[in-house]
């Protein structure tokens, strides 16, 4: 009788491992049958390695290959209208920082099949919710620090240059124009959420030039942290999303009550200007006023615009992701969201 006592115990236990893994793998769609193969363009290999070649027939080739891509990068990224094409060129090959550069990405970029991998499970989902969204060219490079992940016509660049890991020498020398709090997510695990992030942004779901009020930022910018949820891998921490340290994360957790009563304390949430909300919303080490000791994070009104996003879709669960991205209203997701942190 003991025998039984313990097997049933166990089997008990094993459902539960069963039924807690089944939700757990249940949380993302079924995209096997998606056909879909993402490959990344090694424009910083190849640009390197023709440094020995001739100037004229490296551009021919480059310009043939890479197209509107290498018109941005060569005016854009590195260089300008004011010189050709192979002044540019020249420039870049007899510069030693560009050298060292490269050398430190290959380094820490031997392949890109990794992100490779993740980048095609991620866009499958894409192409899952949005079956007509168009997958770019995906293409990595260097610039200097000067992008990041820019997109084009048909393109989108991967700067590998500003993933190389927080720690990396070229951080620190150039902190005066890229502060340490950005550097920071400077880092190989932020490829594709930022990637992600930028295709959302631009491709899919641009901002509106009437959504002038705090609230519609906030809302506009949490479904698009929602969408990236809905797409990205379950193992990328929600801090990686929204680029925060894990002690701003926690903060805005322990302050979720205070942040959103001083929202409404000071009538924020129908304000349109700029000037008083874009502290809410920009980037920066911590939000001035708010916190002790400058704990507080940044951007508070992008982290809760996706705690208000986050509630409306467990409240209204008949929606579904499209109709939320669709939804223009942002005062109709607050009020049906019944967001009221304590």
């Amino acid at each position: 009788m003991n025998y039984n006592v313990k097997f049933s115990q166990s089997y008990l236990f094993f459902l539960f491992i069963l039924t807690f893994l089944s939700c757990k793998q249940g949380t993302k769609p079924d995209v096997s049958n998606i056909k879909l193969d993402v490959k990344i363009e090694r424009f910083d290999q190849e640009l390197y390695n023709s440094k020995s070649k001739d100037l004229k027939q490296t551009d021919v080739l480059l310009q043939k290959k890479y197209g509107a891509f290498y018109d941005d990068y060569v005016h854009r990224m590195v260089g300008n209208y004011s010189y050709s094409n192979e002044e540019i060129l020249a420039t870049l090959f007899k510069d030693k920082a560009f050298y060292d550069l490269n050398k430190e990405v290959d380094s820490v970029f031997p392949n890109l099949t990794p992100v490779e991998t993740d980048l095609t499970q991620t866009f499958k989902y894409i192409k899952h919710y949005y079956p007509n969204a168009r997958v770019p060219q995906f293409i990595a490079f260097m610039s200097g620090f000067s992008v990041q992940t820019p997109i084009g016509d048909q393109y989108m660049g991967i700067g590998l240059d500003m993933f190389l890991g927080k720690n990396s020498q070229f951080y620190r020398a150039i902190v005066e124009s890229v502060p340490l709090y950005l550097s920071r997510r400077f880092t190989p695990q932020y490829i594709v959420p930022r990637v992600t992030e930028t295709y959302a942004r631009e491709e899919l779901f641009a901002e509106r030039d009437e959504d002038r009020t705090l609230l519609a930022k906030m809302i506009h910018n949490g479904k698009i942290l929602y969408f990236m949820d809905q797409v990205l891998a379950d193992e990328v921490p929600d801090s990686v999303k929204i680029g925060y340290t894990t002690k701003q994360l926690d903060w805005c957790k322990a302050f979720e009550g205070d942040i959103w009563a001083y929202y409404l304390q000071s009538n924020l949430l129908f304000e349109t200007d700029y000037q008083k909300i874009q502290v809410l919303l920009s980037e920066g080490p911590f939000t001035p006023g708010l916190g002790e000791r400058n704990e507080s994070a940044p951007k508070l009104g992008v982290w809760t615009g996706w705690q208000i996003v986050k509630k409306y879709m467990q409240e209204n669960k008949n929606i579904t992701l499209q109709q939320l991205m669709a939804e223009k209203d942002a005062q109709k997701i607050l009020q049906a969201s019944k967001y009221k942190p304590k």
